[in-house]
C-alpha cells in the first residue's frame, strides 16, 4: 500500500524535474543569445525568436505551449507598467495627439484594412476578418523600442513609439472582444460598441489613476524597501486585472497608473527603495522579455502540426497578404495623421511645424508585431456556443505567427540600415549632447540652491565648526564630481579621470578583501564599505552615459 501510494509522488517528481531542466535550458539560451546579440549588434528579440524556432525542431525537445493567460494576465501588466513608469508624463502629454492617432486611429484603420483584404481576397467572413485584423494590428511594445533606443533615434520618435506601444494594445484587445462576441452571437452593433469603447477608456483612466494614488500612499506609509518593492509588483496586476475581469482591456488602467507614479513618485519613494527597485525591475523585465520572444518562437512547431487541414500554399498566401496589408496600412495612415492636422490648423502649424518626411517614414517602418498578438490568437475559443468549431481558428494562429516573424525579422533587421540611410541618427546625437549639457546645468543649479540653503541654515542655527566643515566638504566633493560639457576642452580629461577613479576603486576592493581574509574587519564591515564603493562606481557609470562623437 505504501509503495502504491509513493508511485504518484515519483512520477510527479520526474515531471517537475523535466520541466525544471527545460527552464534551465531556456535560461541558458536566453543568456547566450543576449551575449551573441551584443557581439553581432542585432536586437536580442530577433535572435531570441529565431533561437526559439530552432530549439522547437531539435529532436527530443518537448513541445512547449504558450498559455495565452500567461501573457495577458501575468506578463503583459508588468511590461506595460514598467514602460509607463519609465516614460515622461510631460512628454507623453506633449505628444498625445500623435500617440492617440497611432494607438487608436492606426490600429482601427489597420484592423479594417486587414478585414477588407481577407474578406475580398481570401474569402474570410467579415467578423473573422475583423478578428484577424484586431489581433495583428497593434505593434509590439518591446522590440521596436529596444531597436529604436539602440539606434539613437531622436527623442520625439522614441516617445511617440513608446506611447503608441503602451496604449495600442487596449484598442486592439477591445476590438478583439467585440469581434469574438460578434462571431459567437452572430450580432454586432456599431453604435453600442462605440459607446462601450469610450466608456471603457474613461473608466480605466480613472481607475488607473486611483490605483497609482493608493499605491504611492501605501508605499510612503510603509517606508520599508522590501515591502515597497512587493507593493510595486502588485500594483500593475491590480490595475490590470480588475478592469479586464469586468470586460475592459486593463491596458489603459495600467498605463495611467504607471504614468501617475512616474510623475508623482520621486518625492514619495525613498532612496533605498528606488535603488533596490531599479535593479529588481531591470532583472524582472529582462527575463520576461527574453522568455517571451523565446517561447514565441517555440510555437511554430505546434502551429505547423495544427495547420495540416489547410493547404500550405493557402496558408503562405494568406500570411504574406496579411503581412503586406499590415505594413502598407501603417504607411498609408502615418503620413495623413502627421500632416493633415497641421494642414487644417494654422495654430497647430505655428506651435508644432511639419515633421520631416524622414521622421514619419521611420515611425511607419517600426510596425513590429510581437507576442501579445500571438497570445490573443491563442486565447480564441475552440468552439462556438452551439458546439461548432470556431471558424478559421488554426488559420488565424498561423497567419498571426507569420506576421510576427516577417515584421520582427524583416523590419527589425533592416531598420538600422534605413535609419543610417535617412541620416536620422545625427539629429538624435545632437539631442543627446544638448540633453547632457542641460543636465550639467541643472546639477550645478541644484548644488547652488543647496549652497544657498546651507548659508541660511548656518545663519538660523547654531552649528559647530566640525558640522560646518562636513557640510562644506560634501558640497565641494559633489561640485568636483560634476562632468564637463561635451564641447568643452576638459571633457576628454574628465573621461580619463573617470577611468582612473575606476582603477582606484578596484585597488580599494582588493585591499578590503585582503583585510577581511586577514581577520582585521568583519563581513558586515566589508559589505558596508563595498556598498559605498558600488554607489561610487554606479555614479561613474552615470557620468559615462554621455554620448560620444559620431
Amino acid at each position: 500500500m505504501q509503495a502504491f501510494a509513493g508511485e504518484p509522488t515519483r512520477i510527479q517528481r520526474g515531471d517537475v524535474e523535466a520541466k525544471f531542466q527545460i527552464f534551465l535550458t531556456l535560461l541558458a539560451v536566453l543568456a547566450g543569445t543576449a551575449l551573441l546579440a551584443r557581439r553581432v549588434n542585432i536586437a536580442p528579440a530577433i535572435l531570441l525568436l529565431i533561437a526559439g524556432i530552432t530549439l522547437a525542431f531539435i529532436p527530443g525537445m518537448p513541445a512547449i505551449e504558450l498559455p495565452p493567460d500567461l501573457i495577458l494576465l501575468l506578463v503583459l501588466p508588468p511590461l506595460i507598467y514598467s514602460a509607463s513608469v519609465a516614460m515622461s508624463w510631460r512628454e507623453f502629454c506633449a505628444n498625445l495627439r500623435a500617440i492617440g492617432l497611432l494607438a487608436i486611429g492606426c490600429v482601427i484603420f489597420t484592423a479594417c484594412a486587414v478585414a477588407a483584404a481577407s474578406h475580398y481576397l481570401i474569402g474570410l467572413p467579415w467578423p473573422v476578418g475583423l478578428l484577424l485584423g484586431a489581433i495583428v494590428a497593434p505593434p509590439d511594445v518591446v522590440a521596436p523600442l529596444a531597436i529604436a533606443r539602440k539606434l539613437g533615434l531622436p527623442r520625439r520618435i522614441v516617445v511617440v513609439l513608446e506611447g503608441e506601444g503602451l496604449a495600442n494594445d487596449a484598442t486592439a484587445l477591445i476590438l478583439y472582444r467585440f469581434a469574438v462576441a460578434a462571431i459567437m452571437t452572430g450580432a454586432f452593433s456599431l453604435t453600442k460598441a462605440s459607446g462601450t469603447f469610450v466608456a471603457i477608456m474613461a473608466g480605466e483612466l480613472a481607475f488607473g489613476v486611483a490605483v497609482g494614488w493608493l499605491s504611492l500612499r501605501l508605499r510612503h506609509w510603509v517606508r520599508d524597501p522590501q515591502i515597497e518593492i512587493t507593493l510595486s509588483l502588485l500594483t500593475p496586476y491590480i490595475a490590470y486585472w480588475i478592469p479586464e475581469h469586468h470586460g475592459g482591456s486593463g491596458v489603459i488602467a495600467t498605463v495611467a497608473c504607471g504614468l501617475y507614479i512616474s510623475w508623482n513618485g520621486p518625492l514619495l519613494i525613498s532612496a533605498a527603495t528606488r535603488l533596490q527597485g531599479i535593479f529588481f525591475w531591470d532583472l524582472v523585465i529582462y527575463l520576461i522579455e527574453g522568455m517571451l520572444f523565446l517561447l514565441t518562437g517555440f510555437q511554430l512547431r505546434a502551429l505547423l502540426e495544427r495547420s495540416k487541414e489547410f493547404a500550405f500554399g493557402d496558408i503562405l498566401t494568406a500570411t504574406l497578404l496579411v503581412a503586406a496589408i499590415v505594413i502598407a496600412a501603417r504607411f498609408v495612415w502615418v503620413y495623413p495623421a502627421f500632416y493633415l492636422p497641421r494642414l487644417l490648423s494654422r495654430s497647430l502649424r505655428a506651435r508644432d511645424p511639419y515633421p520631416s518626411w524622414r521622421t514619419v517614414f521611420v515611425i511607419g517602418f517600426t510596425g513590429v508585431r510581437g507576442a501579445v498578438s500571438l497570445a490573443a490568437a491563442l486565447a480564441l475559443p475552440y468552439a462556438l456556443p452551439g458546439g461548432e468549431t470556431f471558424p478559421y481558428r488554426d488559420l488565424i494562429l498561423f497567419v498571426t505567427f507569420g506576421v510576427i516573424l516577417i515584421t520582427l525579422v524583416g523590419l527589425g533587421l533592416t531598420l538600422p540600415a534605413v535609419v543610417r540611410l535617412l541620416g536620422i541618427t545625427h539629429v538624435g546625437h545632437r539631442e543627446q549632447i544638448a540633453e547632457h549639457d542641460d543636465e550639467i546645468v541643472a546639477r550645478r543649479e541644484a548644488l547652488a540652491a543647496a549652497q544657498a540653503s546651507l548659508k541660511k541654515i548656518t545663519d538660523d542655527r547654531e552649528l559647530t565648526d566640525e558640522v560646518l566643515k562636513l557640510l562644506h566638504a560634501r558640497h565641494q566633493t559633489r561640485a568636483s564630481l560634476l562632468p564637463d560639457p561635451i564641447g568643452s576642452p576638459d571633457h576628454e580629461a574628465s573621461a580619463v579621470g573617470i577611468a582612473l577613479v575606476r582603477e582606484l576603486i578596484a585597488v580599494e576592493r582588493k585591499f578590503i578583501h585582503a583585510q577581511l581574509r586577514a581577520g582585521k574587519i568583519t563581513d558586515e564591515a566589508r559589505r558596508r564599505i563595498e556598498r559605498d564603493l558600488d554607489l561610487e562606481e554606479a555614479s561613474l557609470a552615470n557620468r559615462e552615459a554621455a554620448p560620444g562623437p559620431l
